[in-house]
């Protein structure tokens, strides 16, 4: 209809209204009957389908409730979640993340030849049929246990990658060049490297998805009608993978606190279990307790800004011991020992004034953040304590499991709740403002009669 075939009438303040016929009215939805359908039975309804719409826009969510389905239509049952947990290595530069990614990837290639070799030293003292019968078992047993990574490397900056990279940033954005096209410098190239490789992130997640889950990926593509995410073929996706390691740049900020970092960081934790474990010098901490209580309100900053649980990985422990950092974050009162003995050396602004009260003041502050961190010391050069690493992360995955996931529903019911509010405002807008204009179209109807 033209706004010239409208009712339309001027205000006093010289504003020229036009009146909603019923063709304009069709297809809002009527006030009373939407707050009806809250209540009573059919609150309990749509707080179910809130509940499912929330899970379905999760994809890990989504993705187990598909597989259970499928158990369920196949007479099997499982509670375990198989999902590969994600850990995002991140740290100051210098801390050895790069390192301890290479140790980590080799840990879990040396598990597998461990079990390799025990293996077939049980089948090359068998002698008998039944012993070779049960070799077939361990082989069987060696397939189901065997750990295996998957490595992405995040840092555009790097030369030299001592560990096999699965997916490479270097191969899609040169950092190089961004600094010559855009006349930037390193933090800025690294920071708008990782802004270009956000844009096609999602084509990572549909690689880490396909790699990790395989066949699911292809079923769920195909009951989609998704025929570029499908992959008929399925050349390698049957290998499980249980880890996927990612390392990120040694300019930290550029990771945690940047849209590109937080988009990836929460693209990874939405599909996958995440873990983010936090790279400290344990040397540079020994040095200095004032050091090592910045790396500690660092740590508690990114827990704060991700949600993501938190590992805190004491690296370099060959060179010194972790034992006086775990002492510290267990026992309030040996760190103000190291403090009181660290002011007996030194006569600087560290010992006395607001700087020293501030460390002790913070140092009781972070008390009850310690006692729910999660904790490891690790030798990237030795391999020294990686298993504690490995239990550390799955003791983490359980925390993602019971927290995450539950603020990350929450979060999405909010946003769902607070989208549902502003349009039930809008109608009652428009209601009002129709009920306006009935009331000055009939006065002025009144006038003229």
């Amino acid at each position: 209809m033209s706004d010239n075939n409208r009712i339309k009438t001027t205000t006093s303040t010289g504003v020229t209204r036009f009146h909603l016929t019923e063709e304009d009215l069709e297809g809002i939805p009527n006030l009373s009957n939407d707050e009806n359908a809250t209540g009573g039975d059919g609150s309990s309804s749509r707080k179910n389908e809130v509940k499912e719409e929330g899970e379905d826009s999760i994809p890990i969510l989504r993705r187990r409730r598909l597989r259970r389905r499928q158990e369920e239509d196949g007479g099997i049952t499982s509670e375990k979640n198989d999902d590969p947990i994600c850990v995002i290595v991140v740290g100051m530069a210098g801390s050895g993340k790069t390192t301890l990614m290479a140790q980590l990837q080799r840990s879990l290639g040396i598990a597998q030849d461990t079990k390799r070799e025990k293996v077939e030293k049980e089948e090359h003292e068998g002698e008998t049929e039944e012993e070779e019968g049960s070799g077939g078992g361990n082989d069987k047993i060696l397939e189901e246990n065997d750990r295996t990574g998957y490595c992405v490397n995040l840092d555009p900056a790097t030369k030299l990658v001592p560990y096999g990279v699965s997916i490479d940033i270097r191969d899609t954005v040169d950092y190089k060049e961004v600094m010559k096209q855009h006349n930037l410098g390193p933090n800025g190239a690294i920071m708008t490297s990782l802004n270009l490789f956000a844009t096609k992130f999602d084509q990572v997640m549909t690689i880490l998805e396909r790699r990790a889950y395989g066949h699911e990926v292809d079923k769920a593509a195909a009951s989609e009608g998704d025929t570029a995410t499908a992959n008929p073929k399925n050349d390698d996706t049957n290998k499980k993978i249980n880890y996927i390691l990612v390392d990120t740049p040694g300019q930290i900020e550029a990771f945690t606190w940047s849209a590109s970092g937080t988009i990836m960081g929460e693209s990874l934790a939405s599909s996958f279990p995440t873990v983010l474990a936090f790279v400290v010098d344990t040397p540079r901490c020994a040095a200095s307790p004032h050091t090592f209580m910045s790396n500690m309100l660092y740590a508690c900053s990114m827990l704060y800004r991700t949600r993501l649980p938190l590992v805190v990985v004491f690296n370099k422990t060959d060179v010194v011991s972790h034992d006086f950092a775990q002492e510290w974050m267990e026992d309030y009162e040996a760190f103000q020992e190291a403090l009181d003995e660290r002011n007996e050396y030194t006569d600087g602004p560290e010992s006395t004034g607001y700087y020293g009260s501030l460390t002790r003041s913070l140092s009781l502050v972070l008390d009850e953040f310690y006692t729910t961190l999660h904790k490891c010391g690790v030798s990237a050069a030795t391999g020294d304590g990686v298993d504690d690493f490995w239990n550390a992360v799955q003791n983490a995955a359980n925390d993602y499991e019971t927290d995450y996931l539950e603020d990350l529903r929450n979060r999405i019911r909010e946003q769902k709740a607070k989208k549902g509010a502003l349009a039930r405002l809008g109608v009652r807008r428009l209601q009002r403002d129709l009920d306006e204009d009935n009331r000055t179209r009939g006065s002025g109807v009144g006038r003229m009669s």
